[in-house]
């Protein structure tokens, strides 16, 4: 039985990426490009017309940039937008703005003709039937709730005993779509004192960079894009670069982050299961899990690595999830002990931090070797 075909608008100046992404497009039956626009004006003119289920976006454009023509398409007529980003640090911090005002996914452009034609031959399409027929409505309001309650964010000081020497776990956090604003919203309701955290979010190179200074000024607690080397510490979160795996060891009494290049896995590089092997490896029943929004099952198998090491999972609910997917697979795979709202997160994480990452609670390292599957 074929499968309904899926209509896409292609929205870009350059005339050479629209015939690369028209072309990675038409090698899939179930995906027909209705219509493609130079600019945000003929975009928005033609969309009555050609009533696409997805639309690619390029970002910078004569006339009407990105931004504006998303803010006027998901107006007038909320369709699911897939942002395609130049592979640069200012498209980064861009395409991390569209994704806060409603976008739903991105690609970005890599150098070279050849790589172009893979990432919109293969990524592109799977993103494309991922993110058609979804619930534009419910994903834009959920976002602008986010953005409210960011706005109003509490910059309380906690008024614990705790000292920071005494914090012996992690925080391991897996995200992939929707994340952005996800994670915005959660650091800037996370308060310290807090044991070190560590995250993956899929992202590509030139992206993790500006993300995590956006966390960075969002938030209580100190984040940063990891480098090789890198001691965690309390109070700071790192996010694992994009294009590379993250991984923990321990060295001496410190436990320091291994960035290493190598095959996805999961279908991911960076992988939340790559990431949460090694620190339910490194500590045991003192590392809190936690796994969020996004497509497909990177982080399941970790998050099960996790619980069988002692320690503690939670997962993001659907009803605050952008796309209940790598959250729903670990919890119907039974591998996440409690499930809560987005809102409900930063609480929920701070009773295990005090029930398993402080003091005599957490445990020492585990020597324990947790085998992990690679998958696509």
């Amino acid at each position: 039985m074929s499968r309904k075909q899926i209509r896409v608008l292609v929205v870009d100046d350059s005339r050479v990426i629209r015939e690369l992404i028209c072309d990675g497009l038409s090698a899939h039956s179930d995906l027909v490009v209705v219509g493609t626009s130079a600019d945000g004006i003929e975009a928005l003119n033609s969309l009555e017309a050609l009533q696409p289920d997805v639309v690619t976006l390029d970002l910078q454009m004569p006339r009407m940039d990105g931004l504006e023509t998303l803010d006027r398409l998901l107006a007038c007529r909320p369709t699911p937008v897939i942002v395609v980003s130049a592979l640069t640090q200012r498209a980064a911090d861009v395409t991390l703005q569209a994704l806060d005002r409603g976008a739903m996914d991105y690609v970005a452009k890599p150098d070279g003709v050849a790589e172009m034609k893979r990432v919109f031959g293969e990524e592109l399409p799977q993103k494309i039937r991922n993110m058609a027929g979804a619930d534009v409505r419910r994903v834009l309001q959920l976002r602008k709730t986010k953005q409210l309650r960011t706005a109003v964010r509490s910059v309380a000081t906690t008024t614990t005993n705790e000292r920071l020497d005494r914090f012996t776990g992690c925080i391991a956090i897996g995200i992939s779509t929707g994340g952005p604003p996800a994670l915005a919203q959660l650091f800037g309701a996370l308060v310290p004192p807090l044991p070190p955290i560590v995250i993956v979010q899929h992202m590509p190179q030139m992206f993790t960079g500006p993300f995590a200074n956006r966390l960075n000024s969002l938030s209580s607690i100190r984040v940063r894009e990891a480098s090789q080397g890198d001691i965690l510490r309390p109070n700071e979160a790192l996010v694992a670069p994009g294009g590379k795996h993250l991984s923990l060891r321990r060295a001496g009494g410190r436990v320091e982050v291994v960035i290493t290049d190598g095959d996805p896995v999961s279908g991911h590089k960076p992988s939340v299961d790559v990431m949460m092997r090694s620190a339910a490896q490194t500590f045991g029943k003192a590392c809190v899990g936690v796994i969020m929004t996004g497509m497909g099952r990177d982080g399941a198998d970790g998050c099960g690595l996790i619980r069988a090491a002692g320690g503690y999972v939670l997962g993001q609910d659907e009803e605050t999830s952008d796309v209940y997917g790598m959250n729903k697979v670990a919890f119907v795979e039974g591998h996440v002990d409690a499930q809560t709202s987005l809102q409900n997160l930063p609480e929920a994480i701070a009773r295990q931090v005090r029930r398993r990452c402080v003091g005599t609670n957490a445990a020492a390292v585990t020597t324990q070797t947790l085998p992990l599957k690679k998958g696509s």
